[in-house]
């Protein structure tokens, strides 16, 4: 992809930058433990959305930079508060197991937390954004492909696959109806 910012790629950044905020606020929302009994509903929908922008930039051609190097966009922001936030949240059921590599199975399973997914989703996201803000829109879309494809892709991916999970069992395994705002009744 041409590291010039054409009219479409100026759309798509902007686009992307609004998916990513959104996510963020929402993401830190949950962990601040606004509205605990919409959490699995929140992460459901949020996740779901971030998944389609990830592959919108899957889809692109690779983001090139001008130079060889990443500017540094400066310290990463501390996000102990917000993966130990949905720790308590998810108490329990924050731990799970996941397969290695799906394409490699006999690489084995792995222990994980949906905490810890989400907050490697969030670090590579604040990073590109942190890039975007700082006016290198071509470097925010670079990051934000490169890390997609290099982490936070399998971390959404892992962490939306176990909230859906949970989600089912609790609409399906639930002993009281389900009203149609999703809560139970």
């Amino acid at each position: 992809m041409p590291n010039e910012l054409t009219e479409d790629v100026e759309a798509l950044a902007r686009s992307l930058r609004a998916q990513v905020s959104g996510f963020l606020l929402a993401l830190s929302d949950v962990a601040a433990g606004a509205e605990p009994e919409f959490a699995l509903s929140v992460l459901m929908l949020e996740t779901s959305q971030l998944s389609l922008a990830g592959g919108r930039l899957a889809a692109l051609a690779d983001v090139e930079l001008d130079e060889d190097f990443e500017a540094d966009p400066g310290p990463d922001t501390d996000l102990d508060a917000m993966r130990e936030g949905l720790r308590r949240l998810l108490g329990e059921v924050d731990v799970y197991v996941d397969v290695v590599d799906p394409v490699q199975p006999e690489r084995g399973t792995i222990v994980c937390r949906v905490s810890d997914e989400l907050a490697v989703v969030a670090a590579d996201l604040l990073h590109g954004l942190r890039h975007y803000e700082d006016g290198r829109v071509v470097e925010a879309l670079w990051w934000w492909q490169f890390s997609y494809l290099a982490t936070w892709g399998s971390s959404l991916t892992s962490a939306m696959r176990v909230v859906q999970s949970l989600v089912a069992h609790t609409r399906l395994d639930a002993e009281r109806p389900v009203t149609t705002a999703g809560t139970m009744a």
